[in-house]
């Protein structure tokens, strides 16, 4: 890599409309020239949950103001551009359409490449945006829909270590958050009534932890939180026990498991071990104190993104297109005729051979 490459990155895989240009220097630094992020809480607020059908809609009305908004504010123009990245799954298969059409079309009349990004790789990539990262390193993958063990060797080159069962963490989250009515999103909603909680109240369960291995499992602690949900009235208080009791199950988990990862992580000689964890739900403030006790005690750094870029967000999806880019690896990455994919894991091969979580006709999860 010999000059800048400027590189405009779009995020519709959720349910949030995000677009961001980012500039890559020669040296690896990287540049936030311009970060735009419309929400769609209000839309899904009275479903207590993300309504694919509503977010598409949402995505195909905003786009295009939102990447006018991103531009902008970047002060360059499209021709200033090297490349268009937009996330291309996995994720909500009408949003992900509505990325990857916008990104094609401005690609298209720009005369620039097109960047097929898979949305993991971008959280796998987020803490390079703010951070001295280099490879490798290990990854905790936490977000609504994933909850995985990853080893990052290299751009591209990832291998799982362990990965949930069934639910991912986040969903476990959003769940318990619906199921006691704390309104959406549920992820921050449950960590705010924790706070005032006895996370020792209830003896909620630890799945898996028992067992020697990464993986991981949500799905039965989600089920006792229903059972402990009906078997008194929920008061204020008891909600609030309930949601740090959960709280604390699933943090332990997650310490545990990173913990033996930690272990058996080897950098090579002579280079720093880093623990890295993105995903939205490393935005959770008592999950990210458990695992920067756990990397000071194995001797590791702990990298996490700054809250804004453990959730969605265009920033990390430009940057893992400018990467591929700086690395030749733009025909591998795709291009006009790229499909929208979703489910797409970031280790094909373990997800081939020995898949983690595999439902109907959509291929493995991880």
């Amino acid at each position: 890599m010999t000059r800048a490459l400027t590189v405009l990155g779009i995020e519709t895989s959720c349910d949030e409309t995000a677009a961001a240009v980012v500039r890559l220097l020669p040296g690896g630094t990287v540049e936030i020239l311009s970060e735009t992020v419309h929400t769609q809480l209000e839309e899904h607020a009275p479903y207590l949950g993300v309504v694919p059908e509503i977010a598409a809609r949402a995505h195909a009305e905003l786009a295009d103001e939102t990447v006018r908004a991103a531009m902008v504010a970047s002060g360059v123009t499209y021709t200033d551009l090297d490349a268009v990245a937009a996330t291309s799954g996995p994720g909500l298969i009408g949003g992900v359409l509505v990325g990857m059409m916008t990104g094609k079309a401005i690609a298209q009349a720009a005369g620039k490449p097109f960047l097929a990004v898979n949305h993991l790789e971008g959280h796998a990539l987020s803490p390079r945006l703010t951070h001295d990262c280099p490879f490798p390193y290990l990854l905790l993958l936490v977000s609504g829909g994933h909850c995985q063990f990853l080893e990052v060797r290299g751009l591209g080159d990832y291998r799982r270590l362990g990965s949930t069962i069934d639910d991912a963490a986040g969903e476990a989250f959003d769940k318990t958050a619906k199921l006691l009515g704390l309104g959406f999103p549920g992820g921050p909603a449950v960590e705010r009534l924790a706070a005032a909680g006895d996370a020792k109240a209830i003896d909620f369960p630890r799945p898996l932890l028992n067992r020697p291995g990464l993986d991981m499992s949500f799905a039965g602690l989600k089920t006792a939180v229903a059972r402990a949900a009906g078997a008194e009235p929920l008061t204020e208080t008891r909600m609030a026990n309930i949601c740090a009791s959960f709280q604390a199950a699933i943090t332990d988990v997650l310490a545990e498991k990173t913990r033996r990862a930690l272990d058996g992580f080897e950098p090579g000689e002579g280079q720093t071990k880093r623990l890295v964890v993105a995903g939205g739900v490393a935005a959770n403030r008592s999950i990210r104190e458990a695992l920067d006790s756990v990397a000071a005690s194995a001797g590791s750094v702990l990298l996490a993104p700054p809250m804004r870029h453990c959730t969605d967000n265009a920033a990390m999806i430009a940057l893992a297109g400018a990467e591929r880019l700086a690395a030749g690896l733009e025909d591998e990455a795709g291009d006009l005729g790229a499909g929208a994919r979703p489910r797409w894991p970031l280790d094909e091969t373990a997800a081939k051979l020995d898949p983690a979580y595999v439902t109907g006709r959509r291929g493995a999860k991880a």
